[in-house]
This record gives structure tokens, C-alpha cells and sequence, in this order.
């Protein structure tokens, strides 16, 4: 079986089980990072489909990544929400890790919105900052695109110069202001963990233009870009990263309880960001 043929099980399972609750199937999906899952809560409308219940679906083994798919009704406009995603580190390749973004792709979504939890490299950034990624450095020999190719799913090659939309860019930027939340922009380099990055690394993480670091959303990025959609990615900043700080010890419980803290100016963000953005096909009531 192809990697088609199972992405396209997958998209018709999820199609018949939105046709049952007669809901409809979205054109914007977002995916919830470590700690970010409250987001979840202001769904109305909502369904939740077990990862484990859609054909060749890998499932979330980490802690804080709840393992559903959602749909329903976010600030009156309907959306896929991923709360939980699906790490190399796991034990996944990336073209696993990335299954799901094609599956997306043929149930129609146009835009994916990913967040993510991320060390900050950036001396000038604090626990708690939201920071919009403008670009992205890949620390990994592997791509999610690697290998045999499906036309019907990604061209070979395809231009990564604009990764994240300009024009969803400067909408969330735009929110912000009107929120009076203060918004940071940089560069998110991309590594494999589990481990956190020595100071060492963090320090010619700093040298090469990162601002944060992390272990997720860059393949989804490439692998979205790669299907045609528009893509904008928000970093919550939990932590500073190893080295930036004298005698910091880093863990995922500080990483998860950070973003908590900072979920109600993220949800506040995210709620506006999506109620105000024109996306084709995009059905509000």
C-alpha cells in the first residue's frame, strides 16, 4: 500500500465520522504544542476522534500531548485542532511524524497553524514570551520528504523561501497590537531530542541566527509547505535554553507548567487570530 493509498484511508475514515454528526470539515487546522492544550477547552461544537481509532495514525507517547483529533467551532469558525503531536525522538521517522499534514491536505484544509513549546536562545527573551517564527533552521540530516515521492501528495522539490506565510505573519502580528500583547518574531531551530541541547550547542544555535529552539514543527512546516498550504508557526517561550542562564536545570515539568501560565494570552492570541482570518471556504455561522 502506498503512503497515498493509507493518507487517503485515513482522510475517508475521518470523513465518514464528521458525515455521521453531520459537522463540517474545516479548512484551518491547528496543532497544540507541550502545555498548550487549554485551547482545547474553548471548542464548541466539538468531536474528538482517538488518534488510535484513524487508520495508520502513529499516536502521542508524551506527557501534556493528549492523543485527539478535534473538530469543532473555535470563536464561531470551524477547525481541526491536534491536541497532541507525534515526535522523531518518539521513535517515528519524520515522514511518520508528518502523516498526519497530508491526511489534512486531502480532507481540504488550506492553513495550518502550529504551535509549539521552545527553549529561548534569544538572551533578550523571557519565560512565558509568545514569539512568532519568521524562519526556521533544520539541525537534522533527515527530511519528512525523504524518499520515494507521490505526486499526488508533493511535487520533488519545492521552493522553502517563504515557509511561513507573509500574510499570515503580519495578521497575527496585527492581533497582537490590537490585544496589547506583546508579540516576539525569530527564527526556530529545529533538533531531535529528547535531550535538551547542551550549552554548547545553544551556543552555536545563537551563532547561526536562532532565536529559540525545539523538537517539533519544522517537518510539519516543510511537509505543509510541500502540500500547497499556508503556514504560520507560534513558539511559547518556557524556558531559556541551556547555558543562557547560570545553574539551570531543564525539565518538561517546567517546560508544560510555563506555557499554563502563559495559555490564557496564547488562547487569547489564537482565539482572535482565527476569528478575524480570511481563509477561503472558511464556513462561519
Amino acid at each position: 500500500m502506498t503512503e497515498y493509498d493509507r493518507a487517503l484511508q485515513a482522510a475517508d475514515y475521518i470523513r465518514a465520522c464528521l458525515s455521521q454528526t453531520k459537522t463540517t470539515i474545516p479548512s484551518l487546522a491547528v496543532v497544540l504544542g507541550s502545555g498548550l492544550h487549554p485551547l482545547a477547552g474553548e471548542l464548541t461544537e466539538a468531536i474528538a476522534i482517538p488518534y488510535g481509532d484513524i487508520p495508520h495514525f502513529p499516536t502521542s507517547t508524551v506527557a501534556f500531548h493528549e492523543g485527539k483529533l478535534l473538530v469543532g467551532r473555535l470563536q464561531g469558525v470551524s477547525v481541526f485542532l491536534l491536541s497532541g503531536r507525534f515526535h522523531y525522538y518518539e521513535g517515528y521517522d519524520l515522514r511518520q511524524t508528518t502523516f498526519y499534514v497530508k491526511v489534512l491536505r486531502l480532507l481540504g484544509v488550506r492553513v495550518l497553524l502550529l504551535t509549539n513549546a521552545a527553549g529561548g536562545v534569544n538572551e533578550s527573551f523571557a519565560a512565558g514570551d509568545l514569539m512568532l517564527v519568521t524562519d526556521h533552521i533544520k539541525l537534522a540530516l533527515d527530511s519528512p520528504v525523504r524518499g520515494e515521492n507521490d505526486e499526488r501528495l508533493t511535487p520533488r522539490f519545492f521552493d522553502m523561501s517563504r515557509a511561513y506565510s507573509p500574510r499570515l505573519q503580519q495578521h497575527v502580528i496585527a492581533c497582537a497590537a490590537q490585544l496589547g500583547i506583546p508579540l516576539r518574531q525569530g527564527v526556530y531551530v529545529y533538533m531531535g531530542g529528547p535531550q535538551y541541547e547542551t550549552p554548547a550547542e545553544v551556543r552555536m544555535i545563537r551563532l547561526l541566527g536562532g532565536d529559540a529552539v525545539g523538537m517539533s514543527t519544522v517537518p510539519e512546516a516543510i511537509t505543509a509547505v510541500a502540500c500547497g498550504m499556508e503556514v504560520a508557526a507560534l513558539s511559547c517561550i518556557t524556558n531559556a535554553a541551556a547555558g543562557v542562564l547560570p545553574e539551570t536545570t531543564l525539565s518538561h515539568e517546567e517546560v508544560a507548567e510555563t506555557a499554563k501560565k502563559a495559555s490564557e494570552r496564547f488562547c487569547q492570541l489564537m482565539g482572535t487570530v482565527i476569528k478575524t482570518l480570511k481563509i477561503e471556504q472558511i464556513n462561519q455561522k
